[in-house]
């Protein structure tokens, strides 16, 4: 991708602009004297009678002229070179991490060849900075502020950030997002006042080690919940006997209640009966060595009766004699005797134990050749490693990475030391990248005599899963984090319309359609709603949404949500939109329906790595077509259809029986969590409709949504028909609409309201409002103070609005409290939230309106007369 410097091919600085001496040399000043020198003799040679002055000035022209001619030819250097050290160069040039440097205007100086295969740049024109690459990703935007800040006040620092697509443009995604690991040291170039402050960067790719931490530990759990229920018992003693963990088989003979054991609290010598603890007592090993011994023995069970076992008892000692921990197989003799037989039928039965545990399990010899494995490792390494290729001294190194075997073959020889803390080695298979594993290396003490060359006994843990389902958690936290920022952004946002929206109505209420300003102010109100949805489109992503459904034309639905489309679908996938002529209307609630549209439009994006165009088209559809097209489930009659179509591969049979499940996702781990579908099903059969999707693969996928066709009745037609008539006169649309809308009198005569608001300007708003129609409005700023001034007009209040959110007391407990001493009072709601956000918390016989933030005059006035007529 970049140079290779041609003694040796190793890659060459992608970008070096090291700086240059900034002043000439002191030669060059004597050079322009003699210069000058040489100019006064010709041009005054003839004025000058001193011989002696003239002779001087002949000399100093000609060496002037000599030392140029010399400098032209590169006899003398008039500046000197800069020089470096070739091993630090080249050791810089080719190391592994990305190496940037720039100067205090983040002009780039240096930038290595692995800098340019991080962020992938080919030649030293596409070098960009750090700060103009990553400023521009948010995930990464707040590290490399943090950083770039601390270098500038001269501190060295690191941070660590994860990115949902690779920084280098020819590189494969991974599936599971990228990490990256920046560190920053700042630097001086030169010496004093002229001395230059420059910035170097190291930048590293460290997925692998991130999505490395959890799976491990998962894979150890199904190995003890094996453990727990093998035929055999078996229970671990610490050094001083306490018992630490026993599976629940053993448990189970004793009568336990496992759920209620707690490791070290029950004595190993409260388990056994009579003087056998004195059998157990005496099986001492060496130091720093182990031992085993068969013990039989009784057991107490919790009710006190004996249980006949025969212990397979195994201690170790530490290295200086004391004792050490105690691992113990337990054989149920209760049955029958102590014979051949049954200590055959034992040794059978923990040979299969031993065989289908998950954990691979193989032992090695002091070179790191293979000696014997369990049946799961040569299941978890097929085709690396087989029986026959042990009998010929298969070494274990060829189920690792060559990065690998210098740490295993180091981890051997700390096994041939008797090493007693060998450190994991992860790896992943040597033919398939994509397979994580971890091996714990444990040194053999004691040699039997069926190996007695066996050095160490390796156990090994596919840890893929674990490292995916770490990545995944990564990406759910982060999107609750959103979620949560989303709701709060959101929750001032309606503040603000509403104060907007309440302000325009009331200076429309006093100007005539024919005044100048009044065009400006329903632009005004126009732009407000517009802000609203996209807030309630914000809120979409945050929280589910109370199902409201309103009466809607696709083609206006799906034309407001292109601009948001086409932002979400990138620049290489295109966005072709076909709508049909006279579109019926529908019902459905317009923000769940737009995140059908949403995600539907981003799993075509998804399909289509490559680019390709998504199709939206919408039509009607007669009840004699959806007779003919036979849908499994779907009801004939006139339908809506809005079709989404992509270029992608495709889906096979197998997938598209569970497409619609839960968690079921076909995208690559860490990118999907298999609800989005699911969520698009729920919401097309909350609105009485059908989706039905269709694939070929290699060609694309198209889902068809089924909307139902909503007839208006006889109101609605009328109220329809009224608006139009005031649009032909001349009216604003939405102005006619409100107008045919709510109760005919919005007067509030003799009732008195009490407006509970922390934000001032909707508090403000809403009271002029509300006064202006008539009413008598008492205002206050929290709950608290809601109670106070109910206490000063003894309770004589007809009804309260009140916002949901406020500092000290929000609006749920304001009801709660109110319900006390005032039990019928009439109470509305006021939230920028859905209903179902905080209805859940009250009680089941509360009784309350609501309206949703933001709201215009009509929908207040509407709202509360509704309530105190109800």
């Amino acid at each position: 991708m970049s140079e290779t410097t041609p003694a040796t091919g190793t890659p060459a600085a992608l970008v070096d602009r090291s700086a240059k001496p900034r002043s000439v040399s002191r030669l060059v000043f004597l050079a322009l004297v003699m210069v000058g020198a040489s100019v006064v003799f010709f041009l005054f040679k003839d004025r000058l009678n001193n011989d002696l002055m003239l002779g001087l000035l002949g000399v100093l022209a000609v060496v002037g002229i000599f030392f140029l001619v010399s400098t032209v030819i590169g006899f003398v250097a008039v500046m000197p070179k800069a020089t470096a050290d070739p091993l630090a160069r080249a050791f810089i040039d080719t190391h592994p991490e990305g190496t940037l440097v720039t100067d205090d205007k983040d002009r780039v100086i240096y930038a290595n060849h692995a800098y340019g295969v991080l962020t992938g740049s080919t030649n030293a024109a596409d070098v960009q900075s750090i700060e103009s690459i990553l400023s521009r990703h948010r995930e990464s935007a707040e590290a490399v502020y943090r950083l770039t800040n601390a270098m500038r006040e001269g501190r060295d620092g690191q941070e660590e950030f994860r990115m949902t697509q690779p920084l280098g443009a020819a590189q494969e995604t991974a599936g599971a997002g990228h990490w990256y690991r920046l560190r920053g040291r700042p630097i001086t170039s030169g010496e004093g006042d002229g001395a230059a402050r420059l910035m170097a960067w190291q930048l590293s790719d460290i997925s692998h080690e991130r999505i490395e931490q959890e799976l491990v530990f998962k894979e150890l759990q199904n190995a003890i919940n094996y453990l727990d229920h093998a035929p055999v018992g078996f229970f671990s003693a610490g050094r001083d006997g306490e018992i630490v963990y026993l599976n629940a088989t053993l448990a189970d003979w004793l009568g336990m209640d496992l759920t209620a054991f707690t490791p070290g609290k029950v004595k190993l010598r409260e388990l056994v009966a009579g003087a056998g603890m004195a059998l157990v007592e005496s099986v001492q090993a060496e130091p720093g060595l182990n031992r085993t011994a068969q013990l039989d023995l009784d057991l107490l069970k919790s009710n006190g009766q004996s249980l006949p076992v025969r212990l397979v008892h195994r201690v170790t000692a530490t290295r200086d004699g004391s004792p050490g921990e105690s691992r113990t197989i337990v054989i149920n003799r209760e049955d029958g005797g102590a014979d051949t037989q049954d200590a055959a039928n034992a040794e059978m039965r923990f040979t299969r134990f031993f065989n289908n545990t998950p954990m691979a399990i193989a032992s090695v010899d002091g070179h790191g050749k293979i000696l014997r494995t369990n049946g799961p490792f040569l299941q978890m390494f097929n085709g690396l490693v087989t029986r026959d290729d042990m009998e010929r001294g298969t070494l274990f190194e060829t189920v690792l990475r060559k990065d690998d075997r210098l740490a295993f073959q180091d981890s051997i020889r700390q096994a041939a030391d008797k090493q007693g803390d060998i450190a994991p080695i992860d790896s992943r298979r040597a033919d398939d990248e994509e397979r994580h594993f971890r091996f714990y290396v444990n040194a053999v003490i004691e040699h039997s005599e069926e190996a007695p060359e066996e050095t160490a006994i390796i156990y090994a843990v596919e840890t893929t899963e674990q490292k995916a389902l770490e990545a995944q958690m990564a990406q759910t936290q982060k999107m609750n984090a959103v979620g949560t920022l989303a709701g709060g952004i959101a929750h001032d946002f309606n503040n603000v319309l509403t104060a907007i929206l309440l302000s325009a109505d009331h200076l429309l209420m006093s100007l005539r359609p024919a005044d100048s300003s009044f065009a400006d102010l329903i632009e005004i109100k126009r732009n407000a709603n517009r802000a609203a949805v996209l807030v309630r489109q914000l809120l979409a992503f945050s929280r589910k949404q109370t199902m409201r459904p309103t009466v809607l034309s696709m083609t206006d639905v799906i034309g407001d949500l292109r601009m948001l489309v086409d932002r979400l679908i990138g620049s290489n996938v295109k966005l072709v939109l076909e709508f049909g002529r006279d579109l019926w209307p529908v019902k459905t609630d317009l923000g769940q329906f737009e995140q059908v549209l949403i995600n539907l439009a981003v799993n075509a994006r998804d399909a289509m790595p490559e680019g390709g165009t998504i199709t939206v088209r919408t039509r009607n559809v007669e009840t004699a077509e959806t007779e003919q097209l036979n849908y499994r489930g779907m009801v004939p009659g006139e339908y809506v259809l809005i079709e989404i179509t992509d270029e992608g591969t495709g889906i096979t049979p197998e997938v598209m029986e569970q497409i619609f499940e839960p968690f079921f996702t076909t995208k690559d781990v860490g990118k999907g969590t298999g609800l989005g579908l699911s969520m698009v099903y729920g919401i097309v059969k909350q609105s009485g409709g059908y989706i039905y999707p269709e694939s070929e693969l290699g060609k694309g996928t198209t889902f068809r949504v089924f909307l139902p066709r909503h007839i208006e009745d006889e109101a609605e037609k009328a109220a329809a028909a009224e608006a139009e008539a005031l649009i032909e006169a001349g009216a604003d649309a939405k102005l006619a609409k409100a107008a045919t809308e709510g109760p005919e009198d919005l007067t509030g005569g003799s009732a008195v309201v009490l407006l509970v608001e922390d934000e001032e300007a909707v508090r403000r708003g809403g009271k002029r409002m509300l006064e202006a129609r008539g009413y008598e409005v008492h205002e206050a700023g929290t709950g608290v103070e809601a109670l106070e001034v109910l206490a000063e007009l003894e309770g004589k209040v007809d009804i309260v609005v009140s916002d949901v959110v406020m500092p000290e007391m929000d609006g749920p407990t304001l009801l709660t409290e109110l319900r006390k001493d005032y039990p019928d009072m009439k109470f509305i709601f006021v939230s920028g939230y859905a209903e179902d956000a905080f209805a859940k918390n009250l009680p089941a016989d509360a009784k309350f309106g609501f309206l949703a933030k933001p709201f215009s005059l009509k929908q207040l006035a509407t709202s509360v007369r509704e309530m105190l007529d109800a």
